[in-house]
């Protein structure tokens, strides 16, 4: 199981750009912090995407739906999807006094017999971590009986906040499943994606392109991935990661154990899915892998210049704040930037020292708590559009400008090229709708 020492080290990442900073956000977070997303629901965030295995948590039925379903990750998993179903052995206070082992064991059997699954995720949470449910013991001995992997992941809310909670899931992986199988054949441009969640298809938006190219993605942790695929993830030659820095420390130990170097990407915008593009396969050195690349990006981008004139005419003058987190405070902003708008602002709230140094370099007012400044300075500077996750809804009706939803809420991909005409898309229509206006006025009878 995960303990002190391993906190401890995940807490302070040597590969995080901020780890020798004072104030590093890998910090273990002050009493009440975890309230905003503890470290169970950033491990189960990080590994729900997995629909061929069946994730159960041994918990309280609140701790499942809590955090149950609260992103739309699509698989092309042609059997049962089995994140579409919450799975909890619903601890009870009798079980809290004499031990949840029985019920636990007794869930498996279930789910072994009703779903036949690849594998089975057991989440551990405050309260069976506190009881000290040996569930280890209990998912091997599943493990040697039913023969399909039982992973125990040991993230109990108060451990952290959902920042750790990711690197846990990762550790997870790479302890428990990572290098027990082995392929029958090893791509020479194998990659891995880590951190890709394929949030509405944003996956599915690059992928094709990289294979067309000639780069195999090897496994993902964890958008549309297999648990196969995630067992031989060791094969791969080179780790993208994608969004989520908190996988860094996965990506650190892979390098160290298995000597697979990583680069970090983002597929948001033309010119970022671009560089991405060109990190992934430079990494490899290969100047035939190169020109394809160039040949292929430069037929993407011309596709894209012409698909985004329409938009372009409309959204040319506009301006933006952009209040969402992680690397999308930059990488949101560069997709914006590339298709005519200025952003004037955005937030660095949930961002890493990392990320900030980066979004410096894409727009010049960094907003440390975006709930006081953003409507100030929408007044300032004249600001059409915001783009946020859906609780800053209320500031755009209140100030009458558009508004759309950029966070895991939005119902389409805004990924690489097609994304970004979809973004465009999605912003000309809310800049054009009237109704952002009319549902700030008062009431006819006031």
């Amino acid at each position: 199981m995960v303990n002190r020492k391993q906190i401890k080290e995940l807490l302070n990442e040597s590969a995080c750009s901020h780890n020798d900073k004072k104030k590093s956000s890998c910090d273990k977070p002050k009493p009440g912090a975890t309230t905003g997303g503890c470290a169970f629901e950033g491990a189960q965030i990080a590994l729900f995407p997995y629909a061929d295995v069946v994730h159960l948590v041994h918990a309280p039925a609140t701790c499942q739906g809590a955090s149950w379903e609260t992103r739309a990750t699509p698989t092309s998993w042609e059997g049962e999807n089995n994140t579409l179903l919450g799975y909890c052995t619903d601890v009870t206070t009798n079980d809290i006094i004499f031990g949840g082992h029985k019920k636990l064991e007794e869930s498996i059997e279930y789910i072994v017999k009703e779903k036949n699954p690849k594998g089975i995720f057991i989440y551990e949470t405050c309260v069976t971590a506190m009881i000290g449910d040996d569930m280890d013991n209990i998912a091997k001995r599943m493990e040697e009986k039913h023969k399909i992997p039982m992973v125990v992941i040991h993230s109990p809310g108060f451990a952290a906040s959902k920042n750790l909670g990711s690197r846990i899931g990762g550790e997870a992986i790479l302890d428990q499943l990572i290098g027990t199988r082995e392929p029958e054949e090893i791509h020479p441009y194998g990659i891995n994606l880590i951190g890709e969640y394929n949030v509405t298809g944003d996956m599915w938006q690059y992928t094709p392109i990289l294979e067309k190219i000639g780069i195999k993605v090897v496994s993902t942790l964890a958008g549309d991935g297999r648990l196969e695929d995630i067992q031989v993830a060791h094969t791969a030659k080179l780790n993208v990661i994608v969004c989520a820095k908190s996988l860094v420390t996965l990506t650190r130990k892979m390098q160290e154990r298995y000597n697979i170097p990583y680069v970090s990407v983002s597929f948001y915008g033309k010119r970022d899915t671009s560089n991405a593009i060109r990190s992934i396969v430079n990494a490899f050195g290969d100047e035939e892998l190169s020109k394809k690349a160039e040949e292929i990006i430069a037929e993407e981008e011309a596709k894209l210049e012409k698909a985004l004139i329409p938009y372009r005419k409309i959204l040319n003058g506009k301006k933006a704040i952009l209040n969402t987190g992680g690397n999308k405070s930059w990488s949101i902003a560069s997709a914006l930037q590339d298709i005519g708008i200025e952003v004037v602002a955005t937030s660095i709230r949930k961002a890493t020292l990392e990320d900030i140094e980066i979004a410096k370099q894409y727009v010049p007012i960094l907003m440390k708590v975006p709930a006081n400044e953003q409507g100030k300075l929408i007044d300032e500077h004249g600001v059409d559009i915001l783009l946020a996750g859906g609780r800053s809804l209320y500031t755009a009706i209140k100030k009458k400008i558009a508004f759309v939803d950029v966070n895991q809420e939005k119902k389409v991909s805004y990924g690489a090229y097609g994304g970004l005409t979809n973004l465009a898309k999605d912003v000309c229509s809310a800049v054009q709708n009237d109704v952002f206006k009319v549902v700030g006025e008062k009431a006819p009878w006031e």
